[in-house]
């Protein structure tokens, strides 16, 4: 049985521990960077949904944008119908905002199995934009349901003196919609960091 020469076992010992230390810090970077499935999975549907809902308040913007033309020209049989649309979608964004509240409540409970405090911080923040976002729906979804209720009052007669009411709520409704938009955006912003923290 042949003897290994000193220095070729002085090599060998050493690519060895330069092996096993690389592999040990890739393996311990990789654990703490690590992202829990749950987290990544609540955060892609969650990020859908936010989008979803995003499209369906500024589709709901625009009808109404058409319902004070339709209701300046005295056109009120053709409002009306839109109407029905924006009810539609008020009660769409209303289930989407459920699902959206689901997808934060898996994201939440993940948390703790990010180990990165800077990558936990940045999901935090998404997390509560997100949660404002789901208020100011609540909001939007109490503003539209009053403003539907005013409109058909005035289309159908039963309130004709409430253009500047109309107004007023019009005004909540779209102040609520860029709120929506807004805090999509800080989220979108949050998860972006998020990103880059992990990927270092």
């Amino acid at each position: 049985m042949s003897r290994v020469p000193k220095r070729l076992k002085i090599f060998l010992v050493f690519i060895i521990i330069v092996a096993g230390g690389y592999t040990g810090s890739r393996f311990i970077s990789s654990f703490s960077g690590r992202i829990p499935a749950e987290f990544s999975e609540a955060r892609l549907q969650g990020a859908l949904i936010a989008e979803g809902i995003v499209n369906l308040s500024n589709r709901s913007a625009q009808n109404l944008e058409n319902i004070s033309e339709l209701e300046r020209n005295k056109n009120f049989s053709e409002a009306l119908k839109i109407i029905s649309d924006v009810v539609k979608q008020g009660q769409d964004i209303r289930n989407e905002a459920v699902k959206l509240s689901g997808e934060i409540e898996k994201m939440t409970r993940a948390l703790s199995e990010i180990r990165s405090l800077e990558a936990r911080q940045a999901a935090i923040e998404a997390i509560s934009d997100h949660l404002a976002l789901i208020s100011r729906l609540i909001n939007y979804s109490g503003h539209l349901g009053d403003l539907l209720d005013v409109l058909r009052g005035r289309f159908e007669g039963t309130l004709p003196h409430s253009a500047s009411k109309i107004q007023l709520i019009v005004d909540q409704v779209n102040a609520e919609a860029r709120a929506i938009n807004n805090f999509n955006a800080q989220a979108i912003q949050a998860m972006e960091r998020f990103d880059a923290i992990t990927n270092k």
